[in-house]
C-alpha cells in the first residue's frame, strides 16, 4: 500500500492487517526512526552518508512512536528518505518482512513499485491536498503540537514534491495499483472499500 501523507493509508493498512489476520509494517516509521536518530545525534538529515550509517544500524524495536510522529520528524524523514543509500539500507528489512509465510501488509511510498513489485494486491491511497492538510493539522493538534494550518499546507506540498520528484524510488502509483481516493470517505467507508478490493483480488475472506 502506497500513498500520500495524511491520505489515511496507515489507518487503512492497520485495518486490513486486522481484517485478514496479517502482520503489518509501517515502512514510513523506519524512515522517521532514522530521521529522529539523525537529529538526536546532532546530524543533518541532508547528510546522506551519516543518515545511511544510522539506517544501517536501525533496530525497529527501538523506534519511539511518540517521537517519530511530530511535524519535525516528518519533515526530516522526507529528507533522509531521498538518499539512495538510506533506502538501500532499509530495503532488505522490508523485503524480509513482506516475504514471511502467509503474507503481510506494508504501507509506504514505494512498496508497489520497488519493495514488492509482485504483491498480490497494490493500493495507492490519496486525497485532495487541502483535506489532507487539515487532517494532519488536527492530528498534530490532538497531540499537543501548536502548528498553524498554513504551515502544514506548505510542509505537505514540499513533502509531496520531494517524495514524487526524488530520483530513487519516487512516490507514484504502480501501474497495476488500485487507486483509492479518500477525500470524501469516512475512515470506516475507506476501510470497507479497501477490504472489498483485497477480497475481490485475492478471494480471501476477512477473519475479523
Amino acid at each position: 500500500m502506497d500513498g500520500t501523507l495524511a491520505s489515511g493509508k496507515g489507518t487503512i493498512a492497520q485495518a486490513l492487517a486486522k481484517a485478514f489476520g496479517l502482520p503489518v509494517l509501517d515502512t514510513g516509521a523506519l524512515y522517521r526512526g532514522v530521521a529522529v536518530a539523525v537529529l538526536e545525534a546532532g546530524g543533518d538529515p541532508g547528510d546522506a552518508e551519516f543518515a545511511a550509517r544510522i539506517a544501517s544500524e536501525l533496530d525497529p524495536a527501538t523506534i519511539d512512536d511518540a517521537k517519530i510522529r511530530t511535524a519535525t520528524a516528518g519533515a526530516a524523514a522526507s529528507r533522509v528518505s531521498a538518499h539512495p543509500a538510506v533506502r538501500q539500507a532499509l530495503f532488505d528489512l522490508q523485503r524480509r518482512f513482506a516475504a514471511q509465510d502467509g503474507g503481510a501488509v506494508l504501507d509506504g511510498r514505494d512498496i508497489g513499485t520497488v519493495i514488492c513489485p509482485d504483491a498480490d494486491v497494490k493500493l495507492f491511497v490519496d486525497a485532495e491536498p487541502g483535506i489532507r492538510a487539515e487532517r494532519r493539522w488536527r492530528e498534530l493538534q490532538a497531540r499537543g503540537e501548536d502548528v498553524a494550518l498554513d504551515t502544514i499546507v506548505r510542509q505537505l506540498a514540499e513533502r509531496d514534491a520531494r517524495d514524487a520528484g526524488r530520483e530513487t524510488a519516487p512516490m507514484k502509483p504502480a501501474s497495476d495499483a488500485v487507486l483509492l481516493d479518500t477525500s470524501q470517505l469516512s475512515i470506516d467507508a475507506a476501510i470497507g472499500k479497501a477490504v472489498r478490493i483485497v477480497s475481490e483480488r485475492t478471494g480471501a475472506k476477512p477473519v475479523a
